[in-house]
């Protein structure tokens, strides 16, 4: 089977990737593990936030926010496999996952939200990286964000993603990784180590810009996979 040009060069990419490891660590921070939640033999579940009617955010320039989350995800998803990481996506295209039986607009979205619920409980050696865009009415915020809902199953790694993120793409950027609010369904009925992560601000018309281009989305897409190893000790999924 023939590779296009942007496989090819995420293949690339994901060669220099591994050879980064050290490099994208924490400074003086070594290369972190999370000890008994360690990320090795688990299986990475992929979910691109949103999706179908459900669009989210919506860029200054009139991207959906569905469909940025998606074209990082299958980057994060190619990279993980040529690094031996196990994937499972949510979705692959752009629609809900909402049950038949959903009518209105509220009812699919509880209805998907509940199948990826329920996809993620039901993966055994699960874990969540689930990709969203920000937007806040003032235009001047930027900045990538890592949100999580355990610190116990999932701190470390979101303070390892958080620092990988501003390394790759914003080293400007002073945003913590923070406890993802209560009202984030998806986040807290799951049991299994979890990150969300908004890969940056649809509201500033600059960051807009960046994240709708494939170089940027394949810059995101490497440091969440970095992280990712990073968290693991530093290698691929155990055989």
């Amino acid at each position: 089977m023939k590779l296009d040009r942007q496989k090819i060069f995420l293949l690339l990419a994901g060669a220099a990737l591994v050879l980064a490891l050290p490099r994208l660590a924490p400074a003086g921070a070594g290369v972190p593990t999370l000890g008994p939640a360690s990320l090795r033999g688990t299986t990475l579940i992929l979910d691109a936030g949103h999706g179908g009617e459900d669009g989210g955010a919506v860029s200054v320039t009139g991207t959906r926010e569905s469909d940025l989350n998606l074209a990082v995800v299958r980057r994060v998803d190619l990279l993980a496999g040529f690094c031996g990481i196990p994937t499972i996506l949510t979705r692959e295209d752009d629609r809900s996952l909402h049950d038949e039986g959903a009518e209105t607009l509220r009812e699919k979205k509880r209805s998907d939200l509940e199948n990826r619920v329920a996809l993620v409980e039901g993966t055994e050696g699960a874990v969540l990286l689930s990709v969203h865009q920000n937007s806040y009415p003032d235009g001047r915020y930027s900045g990538a964000q890592v949100f999580y809902s355990n610190e116990a199953l999932s701190g470390a790694w979101a303070e390892v993603t958080q620092e990988t993120l501003r390394t790759a793409l914003d080293q400007e950027n002073h945003r913590l990784a923070k406890v993802i609010p209560d009202s984030v369904y998806l986040m807290n009925h799951i049991s299994c180590p979890a990150l969300l992560v908004e890969c940056g601000f649809l509201s500033n018309p600059e960051e807009a810009r960046r994240l709708e281009t494939g170089e940027y989305q394949t810059k995101i897409a490497l440091s969440l996979v970095a992280a990712y190893l990073q968290a693991q000790g530093g290698g691929g999924a155990e055989p």
